[in-house]
């Protein structure tokens, strides 16, 4: 694949550090070249994005107004997408431009009026500006389904239908995926039909170790266990919670404490999930928590630790969670906080993903594993648990025992 490349991205394959190209983008190149229609499947962090730029860039001729669009299912992944395209794009002298809802409408009117080649924004910005014929539809060759999954969920079903509907039917289609849900069906819904499908999950070997664990704990201490975690050595995770006003409660907690962290909620606006994203990619704080909606797609170097502060509604949740870590040969941990009311969903959501998760127990501003800690402990290690444990036991006898007079003098005296 690389040695097909023109030189002109060949350079840039260099420049970039790229060496070896992952199966999916081994795989996709040709075909997409070719103008087939593809669904690509494969794991979080394996070089998708590039995996699609780089053959359907090369089908795109400069000069001749809008072909090739790529819909995303959030404006942070849209930017993200729109600045890697940029990279690869300017060699070839293409227009590439992002429209994205929450950015001036009139400012993106006018760049379209410069008719860029290609197009990079989210589906409800996007179908607006088709409908008002500011994009030309018509001349669109290529259309590109980021994150294809969350794409087609019925929040999005009706803005979708009418990009649609708006294109040639002959149009070039290809919906990228990390998780194997049944992209086809949803397709033909849409009047989609002979897609191929390629799957490089089981070849993939782009991901690094990633150990998969969980730490039993009652619902309401979720959030001193998140407290100590902050204060481990080296601490950069995201979070992951269900509802965002969960989040919004246990933000409010770990400012209280003092504990440094960003927020990435759907309920704020683009400046504030810009420097949040900021925050957390420079390394100023050792949190981040997020939603599943507003951190899908979002792109990190490295992450080491995911936290799930709530386990996820189902597989393919966990799946998109744990894609944040052990990206291109990184190792990194995911970690489950169970409260006894979760265990039962736990174990079968661990079953349906084919996970032998190793429990883990903190010490001392420590993650161990629960039996090292238990050997610990049988050695005599774990000498502060103990004294604690006796200092508890003598505690419990003193409050029960009498004062003595002396004792209850000096209280008088205080009252007093």
């Amino acid at each position: 694949m690389i040695k097909q490349l023109p030189q002109a991205l060949k350079t840039i394959w260099t420049e970039q550090g790229y060496e070896k190209a992952t199966p999916i983008q081994t795989e996709l190149y040709e075909p997409l070249l070719a103008g087939v229609s593809v669904i690509g499947i494969s794991p979080t962090g394996s070089g998708k994005t590039v995996a699609y730029l780089l053959p359907l860039l090369q089908r795109v001729k400069a000069g001749e107004g809008n072909q090739l669009l790529v819909l995303l299912p959030s404006q942070e992944l849209a930017i993200q997408v729109t600045n890697v395209a940029k990279t690869w794009g300017d060699s070839l002298g293409l227009k590439i431009e992002q429209m994205i809802g929450g950015a001036n409408k009139k400012r993106q009117i006018e760049k379209l009026k410069q008719k860029p080649e290609v197009i990079i924004g989210t589906v409800g910005r996007v179908s607006e500006l088709m409908q008002d014929k500011k994009i030309k539809a018509h001349t669109i060759q290529s259309l590109v389904l980021d994150e294809a999954d969350q794409l087609l969920q019925p929040t999005e079903l009706q803005a979708l239908g009418h990009i649609f509907k708006a294109i040639q039917r002959d149009t070039q289609l290809i919906a990228i995926s990390a998780t194997d849900t049944d992209i086809a069906t949803l397709l033909e819904k849409q009047g989609a039909t002979a897609i191929k499908r390629i799957d490089v999950t089981d070849k993939d070997t782009s991901r690094g170790n990633v150990t998969h664990g969980y730490l039993e704990c009652p619902s309401r201490k979720r959030g001193e266990l998140l407290r100590r975690f902050a204060h481990m050595e080296g601490m950069r995770g995201i979070v992951f919670f269900n509802q965002v006003q969960e989040l919004g409660v246990v933000s409010d907690k770990l400012r209280f404490e003092g504990i440094l962290h960003e927020t990435l909620a759907s309920d704020q606006n683009k400046m504030e999930r810009q420097l949040a994203l900021q925050g957390f990619e420079t390394g100023k704080v050792p949190f981040l928590l997020t939603t599943d909606v507003a951190a899908r797609g979002i792109d990190f170097q490295e992450v080491p630790v995911i936290i799930q502060y709530d386990v996820a509604f189902d597989k393919d949740i966990y799946t998109h969670r744990s894609g944040r870590t052990g990206r291109m040969g990184h190792s990194g941990y995911v970690l489950t906080f169970v409260g006894h009311e979760q265990e039962h969903y736990w174990h079968k959501l661990c079953t349906q993903l084919e996970l032998q998760p190793t429990k883990f127990v903190t010490y001392k501003g420590s993650l161990l594993k629960e039996e090292d800690f238990i050997e610990m402990k049988e050695q005599g290690q774990i000498v502060q648990e103990k004294t604690n444990k006796k200092t508890k036991k003598k505690n419990r006898k003193d409050k029960g025992a009498p004062k003595s007079k002396h004792k209850q003098g000096k209280k008088k005296n205080k009252k007093v």
